[in-house]
């Protein structure tokens, strides 16, 4: 009987060619060392990392170095064209081999790449080798993934290797490589760029449709590697919205004197988010952001979501609990995630995985990770904000250290630099630089701990030191932006899950006593004219840290209709 493919959905629903053929499932996999390629003894479910049960092996011991191994032969619905062999995601640096010559590198845990191996078209079955070297550097990015080897705190075990789908994909001998569409929402128009994978004097034929409708289209010509051309849309545009989640589809078509080398199909919402003054403004209106902290980390899996439906049932679930919008937390996710925030209509905050040292290493490290994660995720309508720093983590003396304070900068700048459209929350929860928003990270155990003389305005929203720290960092926060609370809350509700669980102040007892808690932090943020949203900590449980409002199955431990009750009201 065959084996059904593990996560055989389209691992890019925004960049889609139909000629794909995935290469998840049953690899041969063995730990080593560096030096020869080691005797492969075990199977390994991909993507699945080997640190997780889904993977087949579910060994939590660190080991820097994995290898992967399995045959592939060009399906013949993909021969005849360049072929490419993609990767969604490897932690942390990764070197492909087919038939035990190098292919090629990469490095960086969370980000996309590919290699050419239409040399290997021919028929003949080859062998893919991967090797995945992730060690327990701080200058890394990593995120939720513990740097002492084990799990402690709000850190957790380490996901090495391939974490995401890996797969073949045909494209033309000249071909689009990427595609960055964007609304100009005040001009009921798009603007759309194009990037080929080397220089043509090729065009390309632009057609927009919405329910299977044709909308409008347009030809653009290359001039060197890229091509960029506005569509108008016309002034009964569809908005895209939580409570409206329009979505146009896009067909992008290569042409060589009218004749079709490439195609890909993707989509776009049209929506503005914009900051006026101390308001966040989306398609024109006030925007008040009612945010879970999202972490994406499942049972089994890890990192990796067991299925796609898991992925849409998340933010189905975030949407029955009353919340408009979710911070993902110390991860670049799933572009299928995404797909789903897309369509479902879900605001999203992206917030890039953290170092936990300062050095020149850490600082080029982050830097490319940031721009990667733009790169990949700028059309998705539902992301609205970027958030480069966390807490000040890898970044410890920020308040008084102009070197970290310039860093941050350069980071908010350099964010700024390829994307507009979005703002930026730079050191999110406290000492922040430059920055779009004031941010706060506030754990307290009630709400009348929120009392109207601690946050009194937008002025002891700033000065007032949360955990010891100040929103802001000297010299910062002369002008006005909108304030919001980003964590809060944390409550568990039992202590006895698992080995070192914790909450944030202890842990409640029964369902009264925990939704009297929710309710009086919740009203109490509300209560706060000048504060335009919050985040509470957190949609599940994850591992040690218990305080989801779902465990880490995604079963609730409150009824979600008294969730959604008290953050709608």
């Amino acid at each position: 009987m065959k084996t059904a493919v593990p996560r055989a959905e389209h691992p890019r629903p925004d960049l889609r060619r139909e000629e794909i053929a995935i290469l998840n499932g049953k690899w041969d996999f063995a730990f080593g060392s560096e030096g020869e390629v080691p005797c492969f003894e075990k199977k390994i479910t991909v993507p699945f990392v080997y640190q997780s049960p889904l993977s087949g092996i579910g060994d939590e011991r660190n080991c820097d170095r994995v290898w992967y191994r399995r045959t592939f032969t060009v399906p013949k619905r993909l021969s005849g064209r360049r072929v490419l062999l993609r990767f969604g995601a490897a932690d942390y640096y990764t070197e492909v081999f087919v038939d035990g010559k190098k292919t090629g590198a990469h490095e960086g845990g969370y980000s996309p790449f590919d290699f050419d191996v239409t040399a290997y078209d021919d028929g003949k079955e080859h062998i893919l080798t991967v090797m995945c070297v992730d060690t327990l550097s701080k200058d890394q990015p990593r995120g939720k993934q513990s740097y002492k080897g084990e799990s402690f705190s709000c850190w957790y075990v380490n996901s090495t290797g391939l974490w995401q789908s890996v797969w073949l994909e045909a494209v033309g001998e000249r071909y689009i490589k990427n595609v960055r569409i964007t609304p100009e929402f005040d001009t009921a128009s798009v603007r759309f760029e194009l990037f080929a994978d080397a220089a043509c004097s090729l065009s390309a034929l632009i057609e927009i449709s919405y329910k299977n409708k044709p909308i409008a289209s347009s030809e653009a010509a290359f001039n060197g590697v890229k091509a960029e051309t506005f569509i108008s849309l016309g002034k009964g545009f569809h908005r895209w919205s939580p409570s409206n989640p329009a979505l146009y589809d896009v067909k992008i078509t290569l042409l060589r004197e009218g004749i079709r080398i490439d195609r890909l199909r993707s989509y776009f919402g049209m929506r503005k988010i914009e900051i006026k003054g101390d308001r966040i403004l989306l398609n024109g209106r006030p925007l008040y952001q009612r945010l879970v902290l999202d972490q994406g980390y499942f049972k089994g899996g890890i990192l990796t979501a067991p299925s796609d439906e898991t992925l849409a049932n998340d933010v189905r679930l975030i949407k029955k609990l009353g919340y408009n919008g979710a911070r993902k937390h110390q991860k670049c996710e799933d572009p299928r995630w995404l797909y789903h925030a897309d369509r479902q209509g879900l605001l999203v905050w992206c917030e890039l995985p953290s170092c936990y040292e300062f050095t020149p290493e850490s600082k080029e490290n982050l830097l490319r990770d940031m721009a990667a994660e733009i790169e990949r995720d700028y059309n998705h309508p539902s992301v609205i904000a970027w958030v480069p720093l966390n807490e000040s983590w890898g970044v410890p003396d920020i308040a008084k250290d102009k070197e970290m304070q310039e860093f941050a900068d350069k980071l908010y700048d350099e964010i700024k630099k390829r994307d507009v459209t979005r703002f930026v929350s730079s050191n999110d929860g406290w000492q922040q630089c430059k920055t779009d928003v004031y941010t706060c990270h506030d754990y307290a155990a009630y709400g009348r701990d929120f009392s109207p003389t601690r946050y009194a305005d937008a002025v002891s929203f700033l000065t007032t030191p949360s955990h010891g720290r100040k929103v802001v960092c000297d010299g910062y926060g002369k002008e006005i932006k909108p304030c919001l609370f980003t964590e809060y809350g944390g409550i568990a509700f039992t202590l006895t899950a698992c080995d070192g669980a914790w909450g944030y102040n202890g842990a409640v007892s029964d369902e009264e006593t925990f939704l009297k808690r929710f309710e009086s932090l919740t009203d109490a943020i509300k209560a706060m004219p000048f504060i335009q949203g919050y985040c509470y900590t957190q949609l599940t449980d994850v591992y040690q840290e218990v305080n989801g409002l779902l465990d880490m199955a995604r079963n609730p431990k409150i009824p979600i209709e008294k969730i959604r009750k008290i953050n709608l009201k």
